[in-house]
């Protein structure tokens, strides 16, 4: 009976014990989205595969198709991002990132771009020319419009003109004009800055993402939309958040 196996593109979100020797791996996949995939003896000192059994490991991996399982033979690592681990925030920032790729990705999707959104992220970390705080706005905006729940920045959501000056509704999902800012006495008044940011986020290529800064000012007025609107669509908890909070 032939032996089925794959190769796939991809990058470590977690890694988990499993036995005294193994780990379980969550790959995000090019070919088949996000996967599970056991490393057998990944634990011990001497295996071929205990560097690329970690977290952020991007890069090809040799995989057997089991009936319910996947199990990594080999795998050509590209990069490490040897970088990101070197810096204690850096990490903690990674973690997270590939926390949120985790919940948000399904098996067996064509996750393609949040995979490059999640390598392109990394990179920015890793070459530490883009504050942490700018580089998590950007990456929580761009993972919602890949997964469907953007935000209407372009025009009214209630009204569809564009007149200029908005308040952004976390419950109408999107920008509200002065004329129909009494549909959401909670709207947040965003300054023009802000809105040509989201904009940009929202519109750009990844590979165009993390070229840019903004004042303090418009970071901060974007955080608050970010994490109320995260709040409303998302709902979940992230653990390594909670990490992010103290730095």
């Amino acid at each position: 009976m032939p032996v089925s196996s794959t190769n796939v593109t991809g990058m470590v979100l977690s890694a988990m014990p499993v036995g005294d020797y193994d780990k379980r791996l969550v790959l995000l996949t090019r070919e088949y989205g996000k996967i599970s995939a056991f490393a057998k003896g990944a634990r011990r000192p001497n295996s071929a595969l205990l560097a690329c059994s970690q977290p952020f490991s991007f890069g090809e991996f040799s995989l057997y198709i089991g009936r319910n399982s996947y199990t990594v033979i080999s795998a050509d690592i590209s990069n490490y991002f040897q970088e990101l681990r070197e810096d204690i925030d850096s990490v903690y920032y990674g973690m997270y990132f590939c926390e949120f790729a985790d919940y948000i990705t399904k098996e067996n999707n064509d996750e393609k771009d949040i995979l490059k959104l999640l390598y392109q992220t990394l990179r920015a970390v890793a070459k530490g020319t883009i504050e942490l705080p700018l580089i998590r706005l950007i990456y929580e905006f761009k993972i919602l419009v890949l997964s469907g729940l953007a935000p209407q920045v372009f025009e009214c959501v209630k009204c569809n003109e564009d007149k200029g000056q908005y308040r952004f509704s976390v419950e109408h999902g999107g920008l509200l004009c002065e004329e129909c800012k009494t549909h959401d006495t909670k709207a947040l008044r965003l300054d023009t800055s802000s809105i040509y940011t989201l904009q940009y986020i929202i519109s750009k290529d990844i590979e165009s993402l993390y070229t840019f800064r903004v004042s303090k000012e418009v970071l901060n007025e974007l955080i608050i939309c970010v994490r109320r609107y995260m709040n409303h669509y998302v709902e979940h908890k992230f653990k390594s958040s909670e990490m992010l909070k103290i730095l």
